[in-house]
C-alpha cells in the first residue's frame, strides 16, 4: 500500500497520471482553436500590411492623368484632353474602371473636340462620399465637377451601360447644357421587368450585392487585390489595342480595392437610379445615337445566367426592343447594331464607338452654325 502511495505520488508529481479521457480532448481542442486563432490573426494582419503597401505602391505607380477637382469637400478626379466644341463627357459603367473604360477611346475624340472622362465619387482617384449614390446624386456631382473644371455648355454625354439613365437624368436636371447623347449598350429604366419576364429568371444586380458587400468590408484585408492579382486581361483586336488596354487594367487592379466600395454603393443606389431615369420623358430633337451590342452569348455567360440557347435569343430581342424606345426619346435619334461586340463596345469596337460620338458632334456643330 505504502509503495502503491509512493507511485501514485510520483506519477502526479511528474505529470504522468492518467486523466479523464474527456478532459485530455477538451485540452487538445482548446489548443487547435488557440492554434487557428493565432493563425488567423498572422493571415489578417499579413493581409493588412500587404493591402496598404499595395495602396502606397498604387499612388506611387500610378497617380491620375487629370486633375483632382474639389466639389466641396470632397475631390473629383476630371481627365479632359484635346481642344473644340461640343465637349464630350464620358460617363462610365457599374464597376471600377472609371475613366480607364473609355481608354480606347478618349485620345482618338480628344483628336476632334474636347473630351473628358471622370470618375463618379469612389471610384478610382476620386475621393467617397458618404451620403447615398443614385442618378440623381451622380447629376449632382457631375454638374459641380463641370463648374468647378471651368466646363460648361454644349456638351455631348456618352454613357455605357448604367451610365444611360445617369445621363437621362441629368438631361432631366441640367438639359441647357446637353446638346447631343451617345448611349453605348445602356440601361433601360424597365428592364429588369421586361428581361424577366422574357427569360423568366432574376436579372437585377442585386444578385451580386452579398458578395458585393462583402468585399467592401474586406477590402482593408487584402483580399481584393489578392484576387485581382490573379485576373487575366483579354486580347483584343490588335496588339496595340491590347498593349493600351493592359496597361489600364493593371491601374484598374491597383485601386480595384478602393474602388469596390464607390461601385457597392452605385449597386445600392440601383432601382433609385432606374426610378430617376424613368421620370425624364424625353431629349426633344438633341442628335441621338444608341448603341446595341448583339453579339451571342458565351456557353460560360449563358451558364451563369441559367438560360437555355432560346432564352438567350428573346434575351437579346429584348435588350434590342429596349433600344429601340430610347432611341424614340428623340426625334433625331437612331439605332444602330453592333453585332460583335459584348456590353463593353467601346473595348470590342472602340472604332464604333468613336464614329457614332464624331456624328454627334458633327451635328452639334452644324445645329450651332445654322443658328448663328
Amino acid at each position: 500500500m505504502i509503495v502503491h502511495g509512493k507511485g501514485m505520488l510520483m506519477d502526479m508529481l511528474t505529470g504522468t497520471a492518467q486523466r479523464p479521457r474527456g478532459s485530455r480532448a477538451k485540452r487538445w481542442l482548446k489548443r487547435i482553436a488557440l492554434g487557428i486563432l493565432v493563425l488567423l490573426i498572422a493571415v489578417i494582419v499579413v493581409g493588412a500590411s500587404y493591402e496598404a503597401l499595395g495602396r502606397r505602391n498604387a499612388t506611387k505607380q500610378y497617380p491620375p492623368r487629370g486633375k483632382l477637382v474639389d466639389i466641396g469637400g470632397r475631390r473629383i478626379h476630371i481627365d479632359c484632353r484635346g481642344a473644340g466644341s461640343p465637349t464630350v463627357i464620358f460617363e462610365s459603367g457599374l464597376g471600377t474602371g472609371g475613366t480607364l473604360d473609355w481608354t480606347l477611346v478618349h485620345d482618338k475624340i480628344a483628336g476632334f473636340t474636347r473630351a473628358c472622362a471622370y470618375d463618379r465619387a469612389g471610384i478610382m482617384w476620386s475621393d467617397p462620399k458618404s451620403t447615398p449614390q443614385d442618378a440623381a446624386a451622380v447629376a449632382e456631382d457631375l454638374h459641380a465637377t463641370l463648374k468647378a473644371a471651368g466646363i460648361s455648355g454644349p456638351l455631348v454625354l456618352v454613357g455605357h451601360s448604367i451610365g444611360g439613365p445617369y445621363t437621362t437624368t441629368y438631361t432631366g436636371k441640367y438639359g441647357n447644357q446637353v446638346a447631343g447623347l451617345v448611349m453605348v449598350d445602356p440601361s433601360h429604366p424597365d428592364q429588369i421587368a421586361r428581361l424577366g419576364q422574357a427569360v423568366s429568371v432574376d436579372v437585377h444586380p442585386k444578385q451580386s450585392s452579398r458578395l458585393m458587400h462583402a468585399a467592401s468590408a474586406l477590402s482593408w484585408t487584402g483580399i481584393v487585390r489578392f484576387m485581382m492579382a490573379g485576373s487575366e486581361v483579354p486580347k483584343l483586336r490588335t496588339e496595340a489595342e491590347s498593349r493600351i488596354f493592359d496597361e489600364a487594367m493593371r491601374k484598374v487592379f491597383a485601386y480595384a480595392s478602393k474602388s469596390v466600395k464607390g461601385a457597392t454603393a452605385e449597386l445600392d443606389g440601383f432601382d433609385r437610379t432606374m426610378d430617376q431615369a424613368r421620370a425624364v420623358h424625353g431629349f426633344g430633337n438633341r442628335p441621338l445615337i444608341v448603341l446595341t451590342a448583339m453579339a451571342p452569348f458565351k456557353p460560360a455567360q449563358q451558364k451563369a445566367l441559367g438560360i437555355t440557347d432560346q432564352d438567350a435569343v428573346r434575351f437579346k430581342q429584348t435588350w434590342k426592343t429596349l433600344h429601340e424606345e430610347q432611341t424614340r426619346f428623340s426625334t433625331r435619334g437612331r439605332q444602330q447594331i453592333v453585332p460583335d461586340a459584348t456590353h463593353y463596345i467601346q473595348i470590342d469596337r472602340p472604332d464604333v464607338v468613336i464614329d457614332a460620338v464624331r456624328e454627334v458632334v458633327d451635328t452639334v456643330r452644324a445645329d450651332a452654325k445654322a443658328g448663328s
